[in-house]
């Protein structure tokens, strides 16, 4: 049985990791989270959502092999910061990555089909 801090190599597009990388890197800039927000993703907080994040957006940029548990927040931070106006970037996510929706909806679709396997749901 896979464990959550077992190491796996996701082979990605240049469009996948790009797509991972600015969602996590986004939590930094216009995107505001909140404790319980980063603990829901999966971190223990704000500054580990931060530190963390930026961490798996290098090791993703270098094509390097993520823990389960980082792939896991990976994808569900760039969904959150994605989607929500509220906390995320919202309808700023065009302006601040250079991603249209249209594209990073159809990545993110892949990132979940590609992942489907190594991420950890909740039981």
């Amino acid at each position: 049985m896979m464990q959550p801090d077992d190491v796996v190599h996701v082979a990605l597009s240049e469009a996948e990791r790009y797509l991972l990388d600015r969602g996590l890197v986004e939590w930094g800039g216009p995107a505001r989270c909140t404790e319980p927000m980063a603990a829901a993703l999966g971190f223990d907080s704000v500054a580990d959502l931060l530190e963390s994040g930026y961490r798996i957006a290098d090791d993703l940029s270098n094509d390097r092999p993520l823990t389960r548990r980082d792939w896991t927040r990976a994808l569900l931070a760039t969904e959150v910061v994605f989607a929500s106006d509220v906390l995320g970037s919202g309808h700023d996510w065009e302006a601040t990555t250079g991603l249209n929706d249209h594209a990073t909806f159809r990545t993110l679709r892949e990132l979940q089909l590609r992942l489907a396997g190594v991420i950890i749901r909740p039981r």
